[in-house]
């Protein structure tokens, strides 16, 4: 199962690691993949729920929304 979030104030590759680190922390994730050009935040793993991971992204410092 993937998710993939829109996260627009992404800049740099600190943004990246920030998200990543705190991200990948979460119950169930398998993987993440985050696209500075896109903006874009891909989460792999089993029985994902998109509210712990928003919050995650939040605790790094950036707001997120599901792509749509």
């Amino acid at each position: 199962m993937s998710l993939v979030f829109d996260v627009p104030a992404m800049t740099c590759q600190h943004c990246v690691d920030s998200i990543t680190s705190e991200v990948s922390a979460v119950d169930g994730v398998t993987g993440v993949q985050v696209d500075l050009d896109t903006k874009k935040v891909t989460v792999d793993g089993d029985g994902l729920s998109t509210e712990p991971i928003v919050a995650a992204i939040d605790e790094a410092g950036f707001d997120a929304t599901v792509a749509s």
